[in-house]
């Protein structure tokens, strides 16, 4: 089975957040299954750079306001999977964040920039891009893809199969219903509802619309949005897809999140060898200008610094996590006022709190390895990932039971201690109080060196691989 992926980031190459993480190791899993699976991404610098032994594939031009446009072919660095690249200066070399300019706006000319990567998608699905090659499968992720769907579905003699997955609802894709003209796609009368949404263009919804299966990247999370509540007002186009939407949670790539062979660390360790991660939480305390004190809780937070993350909680509970003597790393970036917070407590308690704003991958697997805590207080998360990296690294996650959270950290309570399937810590309400109460209670049994160890262990041995996910994903294609 001949599987196509579409998507705009993949690590290490470009990276913002976790669909990297998931372009990268979800085709890799699929392959090692025997499927035939090809990667679709867009040109940028790092991207361009990054992929090994391109060669061209076909040049065509003008399209969607580039001159000239080539697609190449070339193999992936870390994985050596096949992988198509556009090839279209004027709309992608550009450096630094992929979808903003400087300025930190969105790039004026997104829609189209996007737009093309569906629509070589579409073409590669129809046979008229590589005569070599064509899928049997295209899967679009998240909504700079979403218009693949729509392309394909809008071509009566396509029989192709398609899949969306959805990373994260809340990014819909939006743009002015005018920019219709710029992608050769019908949205007048019975069409217009496939992808116009409350006078704008959505490229979320043109997926959710035309997509033969829709899929969350986990159960809850699938569940959640169907409501008003998580929904972002696209909660009635998904209910209505009924059966044909699904959950499937997101893996962990193991050979990067490992910390018995992490290059990044100053010292390996694992379940059997837990000292090497003392080493690595009183490297950091040092690094960081703490107290070097081994018995005193690190708590971490490796995010987006957003209230959708959950950090406006965080610095309400402040004043208790110092409070019960802890120490606070962060490290992210994300909105003004929060970054500026965030600084604000480091500069006030230098002893306690340290910021990091930006992203340094090495330094996120340090941290990672040396805490003993992981703040996670979304108020919605569709699958998370740091919480499944912590778990391996023995960093217990504390989190707000929702979306993928709710699916993977059991909650430390009397009877799932005495069970022995405890991971971590939960809370319900997005709310600061709540937060610091379990802030706390988490605290509080960090300091009973048994439990605590008892906690560690069953969550590094959990198996949170992408071998199950890859088994569900190979049977949603097939049932298409």
């Amino acid at each position: 089975m001949r599987i196509l992926h579409v998507a705009a980031e993949i690590y290490p190459l470009v990276k913002t957040g976790g669909l990297a993480d998931v372009v990268a190791a979800l085709p890799a899993a699929l392959a090692a299954r025997g499927l035939d699976v090809r990667v679709l991404l867009p040109g940028m610098p790092a991207i361009l750079n990054g992929v090994i032994d391109l060669k061209r594939v076909i040049r065509f031009g003008p399209a969607f306001g580039a001159a000239v446009i080539t697609l190449r072919l070339g193999r992936l660095p870390e994985s050596g999977l096949l992988a198509y690249v556009i090839d279209a200066p004027f709309l992608y070399r550009r450096d630094g964040n992929p979808y903003l300019g400087p300025d930190g706006c969105d790039w004026s000319d997104n829609h189209r920039r996007f737009a093309l990567l569906g629509w070589v998608a579409a073409h590669l699905a129809a046979g008229e891009l590589d005569r070599h090659w064509q899928p049997e499968v295209v899967h679009a992720h998240d909504w700079h893809a979403g218009l693949a769907p729509a392309y394909i579905a809008q071509n009566p003699a396509l029989t192709t199969a398609t899949v969306f997955t959805i990373h994260n609802l809340s990014f819909r894709g939006l743009f002015p219903l005018d920019h219709h003209a710029d992608l050769g796609l019908q949205i007048s009368g019975a069409n217009q509802s496939g992808i116009e949404f409350h006078g704008h263009l959505s490229f979320m919804k043109a997926a959710l619309v035309h997509a033969k299966r829709v899929n969350a990247v986990s159960p809850t999370y699938a569940r959640e949005i169907c409501t008003l509540e998580f929904g972002w007002g696209l909660d009635g186009v998904l209910r209505g897809r009924g059966s044909d939407l699904s959950g499937i949670l997101n893996g962990v790539d193991y050979s990067v999140w490992d910390p018995s062979t992490n290059a990044a660390l100053p010292k390996h360790f694992s379940a059997t060898h837990l000292r090497g991660k003392t080493v690595c939480k009183l490297k950091l305390q040092a690094a960081l200008g703490f107290a070097c004190r081994a018995k005193t809780p690190l708590i971490a937070i490796v995010s987006r610094l957003t209230a959708q993350k959950g950090m406006d909680l965080v610095l309400g509970a402040l004043p208790a996590l110092l409070a019960e003597g802890a120490q606070l790393v962060v490290i992210g970036s994300g909105e003004a006022d929060i970054e500026a917070a965030f600084r604000a407590a480091a500069g006030a308690h230098p002893d306690a709190v340290s910021v990091h704003l930006g992203y340094d991958e090495a330094l996120s697997h340090r941290i990672m390895a040396a805490a003993d805590i992981l703040l996670v207080p979304s108020r919605f998360e569709p699958c998370g990932l740091t919480q499944l990296y912590a778990l391996r690294y023995g960093t217990l996650p504390l989190v707000r039971q929702v979306g993928g959270l709710a699916d993977t950290v059991v909650d430390a309570t009397p009877e799932s201690l005495k069970a022995g399937v405890a991971n971590g810590f939960t809370f319900d309400d997005a709310s600061s109080r709540k937060l610091a109460a379990r802030i706390g209670k988490a605290c509080a049994l960090y300091r009973d060196a048994a439990a605590w160890r008892q906690l560690q262990l069953y969550g590094m041995a959990q198996n949170f691989s992408w071998d199950d996910s890859a088994v569900r994903y190979e049977a949603l294609y097939r049932s298409i």
